[in-house]
C-alpha cells in the first residue's frame, strides 16, 4: 500500500518549483491575515485531504479542491456539499454519469469505475473503510468477481454503515433495558431523567436508520437511478468497447472464454461497426438523461445491484425493527407507570373523600356544642346528667352518619372497603 503526497490528474502537475514557491507565500499571508479570525471562513483554500484508492488497494492521499474533483468526476457542486464534513445531511446516495457519491453516516466518498475519492479523516469509520478496502482489493486482484469496482465499494460502505448503527442499537439497548426497569420499580426524578436523555437518543438514532433504509429502498424503486450505477458499463461503452472484450471480468476455463457474472449485458452488438457504435450510445446517453434508461438496460442488468441493495435493506430494516421494539418497550414502561400514579390518585382522592366525611361529621357536633353553648335559660341545664346524655346522643349520631357515608360509597362501588 502507498501513501504519498500527489496530484489528481497529470494535468494539474505544477510547471516550475518557483510558481509552488508564490503559491506558498500567498498562502501564508492569507493565513496569517485571517488567523486572528478563527470564525472567518478561508476563500480561494477550499483544498481538502482526500484518500484516493484505485482498483488494486493502492493508496494516495491528495490535496484537491471542489474544481478538480468536479471536472474529474464530472459533478456538480451540490453533490460535494453532501461530502462536507462541517454540514450534517441525510444518508444519500446518488447516481451520476461517472460516479456514484457516497454519504452514509461518516463514510463520505465518490466512487468512480477506476478509483474511490473518500474524505481524509481520523473517524473509527473511515478509517476502517479505507483499510478493510484495501485489503479486499488487494485479495481478490488475481480472482474474478461477480461484482464491478464500483460495487464492491459501495457494498462495503453499505455494510460498514449497517455495522456501526447495528452496534449504536446495541449498546442502546443494553443501557435502556436497565433503567426502564428500575424506573418501573421506583418511580423518582433521577430515573425520568435518564429515561428522558435515552428516549432523546433513541428517536436520533431511529432517524438516523429510518434515512438509510429509506434511501435503500428508493433505489430499489427506480430502475433508472440502479441502472445509473453501472459505471464500468458505461465507461466500456463510452471506450468503443462491450464488457465481454474486458479480460479483468471475464473468466477462463480449458482455453473457452466465459463472460463472469457481473459483466452486464451490453444493448450494442460487438459486430457494430464504428458508426452504428457511436449512435447506438449516444441514443442511449439521451435516453438516460430522460429517465428511461432502464428500458435500455433490461431487468437482468439491474437485478445484480437490486440483490446486493436488497441485501443490506433487509439488515437495516432488521436494525429498524429492534428500535421500534425498544420504543414499545418504551411506551409500555410509560403506560405501566401512568397506571400506577393513576392508581396513587385514587387512592389519594379516596382518602380525601373520607376525610371530607369525617369533617362533615364533626361539623355537626361542632353546631350542636354551638347550640348548647350560648347564653340562655333552658331548663335542661338543671339536670346534672343532661350534658353526659347530649354528648353520647350528639357522638352517637354522628358516629351513625358516617357509617351510612361508608355503606354508600361502597353501594356505589367509589372504592373498596
Amino acid at each position: 500500500m502507498e501513501e504519498s503526497q500527489g496530484d489528481f490528474l497529470p494535468s494539474d502537475v505544477p510547471e516550475s518549483t518557483s510558481s509552488n514557491n508564490c503559491e506558498r507565500n500567498t498562502s501564508s499571508a492569507h493565513s496569517n491575515r485571517w488567523s486572528g479570525f478563527p470564525g472567518v471562513k478561508k476563500r480561494g483554500h477550499s483544498s481538502r485531504s482526500w484518500i484516493k484508492i484505485d482498483q488494486d488497494g493502492n493508496v494516495k492521499i491528495l490535496e484537491l479542491d471542489k474544481a478538480k474533483i468536479m471536472r474529474h468526476c464530472s459533478l456538480p457542486s451540490r453533490d460535494l456539499r453532501l461530502l462536507d464534513p462541517l454540514f450534517i445531511y441525510p444518508s444519500t446516495i446518488l447516481g451520476r454519469e461517472k460516479a456514484i457519491v457516497v454519504s452514509l453516516e461518516q463514510i463520505r466518498c465518490i466512487i468512480t469505475a477506476e478509483e474511490v475519492i473518500l474524505m481524509n479523516s481520523l473517524d473509527i469509520n473511515v478509517v476502517q473503510y479505507k483499510s478493510e478496502l484495501c485489503k479486499r482489493l488487494q485479495a481478490k486482484k488475481d480472482q474474478s468477481d461477480d461484482l464491478p469496482f464500483e460495487f464492491r465499494a459501495l457494498e462495503l460502505a453499505l455494510e460498514l454503515t449497517c455495522m456501526s448503527l447495528d452496534v449504536k442499537v446495541k449498546e442502546l439497548e443494553m443501557e435502556i433495558y436497565p433503567v426502564l426497569d428500575e424506573l418501573a420499580s421506583s418511580i423518582n426524578t433521577l430515573n425520568l431523567e435518564r429515561v428522558r436523555r435515552l428516549k432523546g437518543h433513541l428517536l436520533t438514532l431511529t432517524q438516523r436508520v429510518q434515512k438509510v433504509r429509506d434511501e435503500l429502498e428508493h433505489l430499489m424503486d427506480d430502475d433508472g437511478d440502479m441502472a445509473e450505477m453501472y459505471l464500468t458499463e458505461k465507461k466500456l461503452r463510452s471506450e468503443g468497447n462491450t464488457p465481454h472484450e474486458i479480460n479483468p471480468l471475464t473468466n477462463f476455463s480449458g482455453g473457452t472464454r466465459q463472460v463472469s457474472k457481473s459483466a452486464p449485458v451490453s444493448p450494442i452488438a460487438s459486430t457494430s461497426g464504428a458508426p452504428r457504435l457511436q449512435r447506438a450510445f449516444s441514443s442511449i446517453v439521451t435516453a438516460s438523461k430522460q429517465g428511461s434508461l432502464s428500458s435500455s438496460h433490461g431487468g437482468d442488468n439491474i437485478e445484480q445491484l437490486e440483490m446486493l441493495l436488497e441485501a443490506y435493506f433487509v439488515v437495516i430494516d432488521h436494525t429498524l425493527s429492534k428500535l421500534l421494539s425498544l420504543k414499545e418497550y418504551i411506551d409500555d414502561t410509560e403506560d405501566l407507570i401512568n397506571i400506577k400514579l393513576g392508581n396513587v390518585q385514587n387512592h389519594l382522592i379516596q382518602f380525601e373523600l373520607l376525610l371530607t366525611a369525617a369533617t362533615f361529621v364533626a361539623t355537626l357536633f361542632a353546631a350542636v356544642a354551638g347550640v348548647f353553648g350560648m347564653n340562655f335559660a333552658a331548663s335542661i341545664f338543671d339536670y346534672p346528667s343532661a350534658f353526659s346524655w347530649v354528648l353520647i346522643i350528639t357522638g352517637a349520631g354522628c358516629g351513625l352518619l358516617y357509617f351510612s357515608f361508608l355503606l354508600y360509597f361502597k353501594y356505589k362501588k367509589i372504592f373498596p372497603l
